[in-house]
């Protein structure tokens, strides 16, 4: 009770900090350093919970609908995703210290919105707070609506939290209460069941950035400020996803059947696969990083999808260690995604731009950025013995027992599954390869590059501490996995065991391990011996000759890092991939110009894509999109008195809808 007590006056101190934005010149200062302050109380209370013990216990608060105060809870579930909200939270607050703007406002109401959501105890809380979230996203994101890319953004955004929100009302109203407890004591059956578990897929599913209602994704994450970014791609949709799985992995019931699992199997490995491999063609660092996070977010739905099936085939240790892959990607994606956002916002501080072919040579400019960026652009790749490599492992290890199912047909989709998630985990580390190889090595691309400038301390706290969570989460998965048990109980019943062995992680008794210290170890010695087979063959003096200029004459003296060109384009790096899967899965197209006989102009290449499940949506929801755009353009010009009464109304209407569910 005094835990829940805790977070609850943390929640309420991040929506009074919204308060203080109007104080002039203190406002950044005190928001933004409040919002790091309130984030690490989140982390450490959630984090002490876990270790120490949950409360037990309902905090009814005083205020909240007609029929009675809205409830906070904590149990192991929504713990360690608010583990990850005090992390991310601290690490964003701490970034954005180093270049205050605007947005002050909803920055606060965005964090208190998250941990509103994960705190709820009853329908109506994680409603409110799931949406208080979206709107305070959705006014960072149209902070700078200045450019048309932008607008529309925001728009489809906007229209994206509006359809989530739509969908989730009726589903928690379909579970025949409010209070999650009295859910638990009388689960829903029958079509009620298949309803919530349609309505709660598409609703969290649009949030989270499920294909194919991922659309919004791409274009939202580099419209918004990077600090909002990190949030967005490393929490927001996580919240997502923690609604998803609470709503039908705990409310539903463990006496759902086993197909339940299969929707969310079969989303999850498309999200992951055109996930990694559109962030291979993206030449925009934020925009690949998006697509990354759909990747990611795939794998995380993969994973409790499997955990459904398991469960309802009695096999729980398996799904013990489905469910653990699921929370420890979780938390791994949303640490080293949030760093890489925050390099991205710093290198594009630095160096004036998103785009890679403007990027180069930025690991002499900017070492500690670089450093950073390697870890988290590591972790990404799923390399040893950082946090991706031991959560994507546990997830394969999870479909490898996917033979354990009795009937075939799930044999065969757990092998399918199986198939396109190694695809996909290998398309991301190519992408993370290329992200790294042509933002940070080689030579400059232009004078801006060239002179860029090392991140502000602020800016390289805020990335050290994502940093070196990673590298902990990763050598220690186990104490990690530990601290994800009560989560993991919540999801597939009060007798899993976490797949832990030790600080290691195993695949179940009898299986294989993954020991990430011994992993360490080994490389270390192989780098030694490397290091002295070089050193005794190489030798004694280096010598330095010309950089490879691809096959073009040398540069003129003027261009004293070489001629861009030269080096290779992202573009370029992205054809093969482009030609082998784009032209299928993403309509991409590309075309070379070349210049006529005696023109010196080096020959161009084009290359573009459109998102193939952008245009397998029906014509009849592109036609829905335009008309709610179209409305959402008349309400911009409704003036205060109208956009009060709106808001009054749509509150009434909530209150009224919840009121009717609540008598049924």
């Amino acid at each position: 009770m005094l835990t829940a007590l805790a977070l609850g006056l943390v929640v309420l101190g991040l929506l009074a900090l919204a308060a203080l934005a109007p104080m002039g010149r203190l406002a950044g200062p005190v928001v933004l350093g409040g919002s790091a302050f309130l984030s690490a109380g989140f982390a450490l209370a959630a984090g002490g919970a876990l270790a120490l013990g949950l409360p037990e216990g309902v905090l009814v608060l005083p205020f909240g609908p007609a029929w009675g105060g809205m409830t906070l809870a904590l149990d192991g579930l929504s713990a360690w995703f608010l583990l990850l909200l005090g992390l991310a939270g601290l690490a964003a607050s701490l970034f954005a210290l180093g270049s205050p703007g605007r947005g002050l406002v909803a920055w606060p109401l965005f964090l208190g919105g998250m941990g509103l959501a994960l705190l709820a105890a009853d329908g109506f809380t994680l409603i409110l707070g799931f949406e208080l979230m979206s709107l305070a996203s959705w006014a960072l994101v149209a902070l700078d609506h200045r450019e048309a890319g932008n607008r529309e953004a925001a728009r489809l955004y906007l229209i994206f939290a509006a359809f989530a929100g739509v969908c989730l009302v009726p589903a928690f109203g379909l579970l025949g209460a409010l209070d999650f407890a009295a859910i638990r004591a009388a689960p829903p059956e029958g079509w009620r069941a298949v309803a919530i578990l349609a309505l709660g897929l598409v609703g969290a599913g649009a949030k989270a950035g499920l294909v194919p209602l991922h659309l919004w994704l791409p274009l939202a994450h580099p419209a918004a400020p990077t600090p909002v970014s990190a949030l967005m791609s490393g929490v927001m949709t996580k919240v997502a996803l923690y609604v998803l799985a609470r709503l039908l992995l705990d409310l539903c019931g463990p006496v759902q059947p086993g197909w339940w699992g299969m929707p969310l199997l079969a989303i999850g490995a498309a999200s992951a696969l055109l996930g990694a491999l559109r962030a291979n063609l993206e030449d925009d660092t934020k925009v690949a990083l998006a697509c990354s996070t759909i990747e990611n977010v795939g794998l995380v739905t993969m994973a409790l999808g499997l955990a459904l099936l398991f469960r309802a085939a009695d096999l729980g240790p398996m799904a013990a260690l489905a469910a653990g892959a699921a929370l420890l990607h979780a938390m791994a994606h949303g640490l080293f995604k949030a760093l890489l956002f925050l390099v991205a916002g710093a290198v594009q501080h630095a160096a004036g731009s998103r785009r890679l072919d403007r990027l180069g040579g930025l690991i002499h400019a900017m070492p500690l950025t670089a450093v950073a960026a390697l870890i988290g652009l590591g972790a990404a790749a799923a390399l040893p013995p950082l946090s991706g490599f031991a959560s994507e492992w546990l997830l394969l290890q999870a479909l490898l027992g996917g033979w354990r199912l009795g009937e075939i047909g799930l044999q065969v989709a757990a092998a399918a599954a199986l198939a396109l998630a190694a695809m996909a985990v290998a398309l991301a580390a190519a992408a993370m390869l290329r992200l790294f190889g042509l933002a940070f090595l080689g030579r400059p691309r232009s004078p801006r590059g060239a002179g860029a400038r090392e991140a502000n301390r602020f800016e390289l706290a805020g990335m050290a501490v994502p940093a070196v969570l990673t590298v902990l989460v990763g050598l220690f998965p186990g104490l990690a996995l530990a601290l994800a048990a009560p989560g993991i109980r919540v999801l597939v019943g009060p007798a899993a065991m976490p797949p832990v062995v030790g600080l290691a992680i195993g695949a179940g008794e009898g299986h294989s391990a993954y020991a990430p210290l011994v992993v360490i170890l080994l490389l270390g010695l192989a780098l030694v011996l490397l290091w002295v087979v070089v050193r005794r063959h190489s030798p004694a003096v280096a010598e330095r000759g010309p950089a490879w200029n691809g096959g073009f004459i040398d540069a003129p003296p003027e261009f004293v890092f070489g001629d861009p060109l030269s080096q290779p384009s992202a573009a370029g790096m992205a054809q093969p991939l482009r030609r082998m899967l784009g032209g299928t899965l993403l309509a991409a197209r590309e075309a070379v110009t070349m210049p006529r006989p005696g023109d010196p102009r080096p020959a161009r290449l084009e290359a573009g894509f459109e998102d193939r499940a952008a245009l397998a949506l029906p014509t009849r929801t592109a036609r829905l999109r335009d008309a709610v755009a179209g409305q959402v353009e008349r309400l911009r010009g409704l003036t205060l008195r109208g956009s009060l009464s709106l808001g009054f109304a749509t509150l009434v209407g909530l209150l009224a809808l919840l009121a009717w569910l609540e008598a049924r």
